[in-house]
């Protein structure tokens, strides 16, 4: 498995952080889940 880092900017920070506590999610999750729609949207 690959390790990538991601550094975004306060507004989007906080946002993931409000989709993460929404859903009682961890941060790593949500991201991993706009990564999968992403690339979904892609295709």
């Amino acid at each position: 498995m690959q390790r990538y880092t991601l550094v975004c900017d306060d507004d989007t920070g906080r946002r993931i952080q409000g989709l993460a506590d929404e859903y009682d999610l961890t941060e790593q999750e949500v991201l991993s889940q706009i990564v999968d729609v992403g690339m979904a949207e892609l295709d």
